[in-house]
């Protein structure tokens, strides 16, 4: 398992225990993630950090100063 945070700009779009799918955007050296449909957006990854399942479980959401973080869980042990 593999817990991922996304931050979330408005409270109420997701909540814990939610099924989410994500979707992979390319940088030119890098990768980001958004929980479908635009609800939160990853930091960017290098490529060996590359999150293997597009599904996961909403875990906690955290608001803080900054905004609001989401932490997904995924289930890394899928085959590629």
């Amino acid at each position: 398992m593999r817990l991922i945070d996304f931050k979330m700009e408005r409270q109420g779009l997701l909540k814990e225990g939610d099924r989410v799918t994500i979707t992979e955007g390319t940088l030119p050296s890098s990768f980001y993630y958004t929980v479908d449909p635009s609800l939160a957006m990853s930091a960017n990854f290098k490529l060996g950090d590359r999150i293997k399942s597009r599904e996961g479980i909403v875990k906690s959401i955290e608001e803080t100063p900054r905004g609001f973080y989401v932490k997904v869980e995924f289930d890394e042990d899928e085959p590629d």
